[in-house]
């Protein structure tokens, strides 16, 4: 019995090692795929190149590391940056890629990840979007951080969701914050 359920455990792990090998190409290229067009998105648009990628690295007393990348239009004229954050939500990551123009307005977001409750968290790729009830695109978070109502600021925070808005925002404040220090390291 102790060899049948052995060799069972033996086959299983090599056919899911297997399948993990096989399926980890395709998924790299699809989370390429999908990094490219949600910079075109949170950059506002189709013509633009991406010039540059940095990662910036903050430690407050745990180190977090974000992913910015810079783009330029068809005419070579800074757009801006896209920067990519991680903040932990309710239901685990919330990976979300925000956009900045070169004065640190917020010009949109995408999220990349996330493991919030369907039909309540999971509204946040819309909720926040301009002409929404929780709005933050052209708002920037230098002078103030973006909180929801509840915590004393101006966005409205999903309906039923306060964490998840919370952590959104978080992760939009966290964006800004490595922005501003790229910034300051380009100058």
């Amino acid at each position: 019995m102790i060899l049948v359920l052995v060799s069972a455990a033996l086959l299983m792990g090599g056919i899911l090692a297997w399948v993990n090998h096989v399926t980890e190409g395709p998924i790299a290229l699809q989370a390429e795929k999908t990094l490219a067009a949600g910079i075109k998105t949170v950059m506002g648009g189709e013509k633009l190149t991406v010039v540059g990628t940095d990662t910036i690295t903050i430690d407050d007393g745990k180190p977090h590391s974000y992913i910015i990348h810079k783009t330029q239009d068809s005419h070579k004229r800074p757009l801006g940056v896209a920067v990519e954050s991680t903040t932990l939500g309710f239901g685990g990551d919330l990976k979300v890629l925000v956009g900045f123009d070169t004065e640190g307005n917020i010009t949109g977001y995408t999220i990349l990840q996330h493991a919030e409750t369907p039909g309540l968290g999971a509204k946040a790729d819309k909720w926040f979007q301009e002409g929404s009830k929780g709005d933050i695109i052209g708002k920037t978070p230098a002078q103030k951080p973006l909180q929801v109502k509840k915590d004393g600021g101006d966005v409205d925070a999903i309906t039923a969701s306060t964490i998840t808005s919370r952590a959104f925002l978080k992760a939009v404040n966290e964006a800004y914050q490595a922005y501003a220090m790229n910034e300051k390291k380009d100058l």
